[in-house]
């Protein structure tokens, strides 16, 4: 266990977490965020966001399952459970209303670090499934194998997000954007269900 692993392992957990993080939910809350965002502030909110994210998940990646089980006494498939409920929930609303995120009403704001770590930061990148795929993926395949894998998937995530006016404006051209955010609604659902699956396995066990 995280003694050693190879290219197609990473590639396909990157693909898993990079699911989890839902790109489209970050092009969708930057393209029609109020004030329109510029250029350069969708740079600023993109990495600051990305690199608090990556640093959030993996301290709990590294710490999380002990300071589960030490301090909170929970143990990891309750975690998997709790995480695949709230993931279900995100994905079910986005299957049902076509969106992933409630807009509301925002001041203008003129420290944009502040909006990079609540919500984007968290909870829209470093979630609830996220975290706790971060750390069952830990025990399963060690450390050194989730920073790799959570770096690529929160590193395609970024790119994603630096482009989000574009995309956004080619969805709504083509009338993909609602089809699209339901199709990934449905694809975050099911993952859901599977992590809350394998925590009631752990559990029975």
């Amino acid at each position: 266990m995280g003694g050693h692993f190879n290219l197609p392992e990473v590639v396909e957990n990157s693909l898993y977490l990079l699911a989890l993080l839902n790109p489209a939910s970050k092009v969708m809350f930057l393209a029609t965020y109020e004030p329109p965002l510029t250029k350069n502030e969708i740079f600023e909110l993109a990495w600051k966001s990305s690199l608090a994210a990556l640093v959030i998940l993996v301290v709990l990646a590294g710490a999380g399952e002990m300071v589960l089980s030490k301090i909170f006494r929970v143990e990891l498939y309750s975690l998997k459970i709790t995480g695949g409920l709230v993931l279900f929930m995100i994905g079910w609303v986005a299957v049902r209303e076509g969106r992933f995120v409630i807009q509301k009403e925002h001041p203008q704001i003129v420290n944009f670090t502040d909006l990079s770590l609540v919500p984007l930061a968290a909870p829209l990148i470093a979630g609830p499934g996220t975290i706790a795929a971060s750390i069952s993926g830990t025990a399963e395949f060690g450390l050194p194998f989730m920073i790799v894998s959570l770096t690529a998937a929160i590193a395609v995530n970024f790119v994603v997000m630096l482009f989000a006016h574009g995309i956004n404006r080619v969805l709504e051209k083509l009338h993909l954007l609602g089809p699209l955010i339901r199709l990934t609604g449905l694809i975050i659902a099911a993952v859901a269900v599977q992590m809350v699956i394998a925590g009631l396995k752990d559990c029975l066990r």
